[in-house]
């Protein structure tokens, strides 16, 4: 029997489901959490499946901190109570967050961002007790910025001189236009994206750093400071962690 192999959709729907599953069989979701929850294609997996365990009553009294208008909405419709991380209940700091990422390198260092909500996802992963990342099998990679572009969020006052500093750090940088919008990509914080490339690898904690000195940005998609636990499905239906 020939057996036909999972579609990329398809997998990132298994990682999100397992991974929140497992995590509750662990332990490591409970009743009582501040939760981050992600945005993108893969981690609105992740938000449905807790949704569904919280209308099945079990899980209680979870407070969620969102990272972008998507999945604020998709909070909205599936009934998860959404938080300000400035909020009393919450005071600055989250249990866990899981996300989805669009480049894992072997040390599980990430590239996020393509949904242009980076800058919010990394406020709630850094201040995340424990970080969770869940990723179809595409996702992984040896190296990060040479094929999946950075995103760096700027203030848009500042384009061409951040676009500069950036060429001088060795990246091709281009200004996200928007699909079916004229003009630029504009982030849920008002700025613009500058999406980066370089032709050989690069040191991505060091760039991390270097890159958020530049007067002028906001943020980019290098996440290196706050290891996660990653869950990987792959097309033949099965799901590792590291």
């Amino acid at each position: 029997m020939k057996i036909t192999a999972m579609t990329q959709d398809e997998q990132k729907k298994l990682a999100g489901t397992h991974a929140v599953d497992s995590l509750v069989e662990r332990g490591l979701i409970r009743s009582g959490m501040k939760i981050g929850l992600g945005t993108g294609s893969t981690a609105i997996h992740g938000v449905k499946r807790l949704a569904e365990l919280i209308q099945a009553g079990k899980l209680t009294d979870v407070r969620a901190v969102v990272t972008s208008f998507q999945t604020g909405i998709a909070c909205e419709d599936w009934g998860i109570p959404v938080y300000s991380l400035n909020a009393r209940g919450i005071a600055g700091t989250l249990d866990l967050t899981i996300d989805g990422a669009d480049e894992i390198d072997g040390e599980n260092r990430l590239i996020k961002g393509g949904g242009a909500a980076l800058l919010r996802e990394k406020i709630a992963a850094y201040n995340s007790k424990r970080f969770v990342v869940i990723a179809d099998e595409s996702k992984f990679v040896k190296h990060l910025g040479t094929a999946f572009a950075l995103p760096v969020e700027a203030v848009e006052e500042a384009r061409t001189s951040v676009a500069a500093r950036l060429a001088e750090l060795g990246a091709v940088c281009t200004l996200r236009e928007g699909v079916r919008k004229a003009g630029p990509v504009i982030t849920d914080s008002g700025n613009i994206i500058l999406d980066c490339l370089w032709k050989e690898p690069v040191d991505s904690a060091a760039l991390e750093k270097d890159i958020n000195a530049i007067v002028g940005v906001v943020e980019n998609g290098f996440f290196t400071q706050n290891r996660p636990l990653v869950f990987g499905a792959r097309s033949d239906g099965t799901v590792f962690e590291r």
